[in-house]
C-alpha cells in the first residue's frame, strides 16, 4: 500500500509508491541511505543521521536534503543501474524505468495502522511516544474515526525518531480522510492544534501544525475497496509538455499518491498548450506527494505538466490525461489560483 516503510536487505529504507504494482516487485522511492553507500549518491545530504534496528549496516544512515526532485531522482537510477540493478524495472506502461524493489529483496515491512497498534501496546513509552498516541486519541476522538482506521508514520513507527522528531499519522479511506480533516480544522479553530504554512502549498493543504510545540503532519492512504485499477490496466504514452488552467469538478481522489484531479473548462496558457477538443484532459495526475489535496471542486488550479493518452489494455478505450511529477523537470506543478 501506498506509504507503507520497508527496509531492504541492502539496508535501504523506501515507502511504497502507489497501489499499482508488478507481481514480483513493488514501486517506491528511497528515503534513507546506509553510511556503507552514502558516496555513491551525488545528492546533498542533510546534516542530521539516523539510526535503525542493531545491525551495523542500518547503523547510521542519510537521507537527501530534497527527496523528491528529478535531478535527484536520475541519481539514484544511475547509482542502482550501476551497483543495485535488481532496484530497476523497465515498466512497459510507461516505456520508461523506474525504481522499484523486489519483493524478494525485502527484509521488514512497516505498516502504519500495524504500528499504531504496536505504539499502543508499547510499555515505557518516550515523550514523543505518548504524545503522537495523546494526539491520535484527540483526533479520533474530534472526528469520530475509528483508531483501526488511523496510524503512525515516519520514524516513531520505525524507532529512529529523535526528541526533534515530527508525528506523521496516517488516515485511511477518502470519508474518513474528509472527517479527520474537518476535525483538525475545528481543533485550530478551539486553538488545541495550530497550522504551520512555510508556503502557499503548505497554507493550501493544511496538512501540518503543532501540537504543544511539536510538528505534526497526516496524509491519506487508500482502504483496499478503494483500490479498483490493478498495474497493467493501462499503457500511457506522453505527448507534450502543457500549461493551463482548468476548475475542479471531483476531488474524491485528491488526498491520495497519485492524487487524481478531475478537471473541465481547460484554459491554455501558451500556444503549445491549444488542444484540440477529443485532446483535452479529463483529469491531472500528480505522482508529488506535496501537490496532494491542494484544491478542492469548484476551485481552479494552474497547471504545467506532460500531456498523456492513456489507453485501456482491455478494451481499446483512452482518454488523456496531464501528469505532473514525470521525474524529466522541474518545471511542473499544480498551484491553486
Amino acid at each position: 500500500m501506498d506509504g507503507d516503510t520497508f527496509v531492504t536487505k541492502d539496508g535501504f529504507i523506501m515507502n511504497t509508491f502507489g497501489y499499482e504494482h508488478p507481481n514480483d516487485r513493488v514501486f517506491a522511492f528511497l528515503k534513507y541511505i546506509p553510511d556503507k553507500y552514502k558516496d555513491l549518491f551525488n545528492v546533498e545530504m542533510l546534516q542530521r543521521t539516523w539510526k535503525f534496528g542493531t545491525t551495523p549496516l542500518t547503523s547510521r544512515l542519510f537521507r537527501a536534503e530534497k527527496l523528491y526532485t528529478a535531478k535527484n531522482y536520475q541519481t539514484f537510477i544511475e547509482v542502482f543501474r550501476k551497483k543495485f540493478p535488481n532496484y530497476l524495472f523497465f515498466d512497459e506502461t510507461r516505456n520508461k524505468e523506474i525504481i522499484t524493489a523486489p519483493l524478494d529483496g525485502i527484509d521488514q515491512v512497516y505498516v502504519p495502522k500495524e504500528r499504531l497498534i504496536w505504539l499502543r501496546n508499547l510499555k515505557n513509552q518516550d515523550e514523543l511516544q505518548s504524545l503522537a498516541l495523546q494526539l491520535i486519541d484527540l483526533i479520533s476522538a474530534k472526528s469520530g474515526v475509528d483508531h483501526g482506521d488511523l496510524g503512525i508514520h515516519g520514524s516513531i513507527a520505525l524507532e529512529m525518531h529523535a526528541p526533534e522528531s515530527d508525528i506523521d499519522f496516517v488516515v485511511y479511506g477518502t470519508d474518513n480522510f474528509r472527517k479527520v480533516e474537518a476535525a483538525v480544522q475545528m481543533l485550530v479553530n478551539q486553538g488545541t492544534l495550530s497550522f504551520i504554512a512555510g508556503n502557499r502549498i503548505e497554507a493550501a493543504r493544511r496538512f501540518v501544525g503543532k501540537y504543544q510545540g511539536k510538528i505534526w503532519m497526516y496524509n491519506a492512504t487508500k482502504k483496499p475497496s478503494e483500490i479498483t485499477a490493478k498495474y497493467g490496466d493501462y499503457t500511457y504514452e506522453p505527448l507534450t509538455n502543457v500549461q493551463f488552467t482548468a476548475s475542479i469538478c471531483d476531488d474524491t481522489m485528491t488526498m491520495y499518491r497519485p492524487a487524481i484531479y478531475k478537471i473541465e473548462n481547460y484554459k491554455p496558457q501558451n500556444s503549445q498548450s491549444e488542444l484540440s477538443d477529443d485532446k483535452t484532459p479529463t483529469q491531472v495526475v500528480s505522482n508529488i506527494g506535496c501537490y496532494r489535496n491542494i484544491a478542492r471542486s469548484g476551485q481552479q488550479i494552474k497547471v504545467a505538466g506532460i500531456l498523456e493518452k492513456a489507453t485501456s489494455n482491455r478494451n481499446g478505450d483512452s482518454f488523456y490525461q496531464v501528469v505532473v511529477g514525470t521525474a524529466t523537470s522541474e518545471e511542473e506543478y499544480i498551484w491553486p489560483t
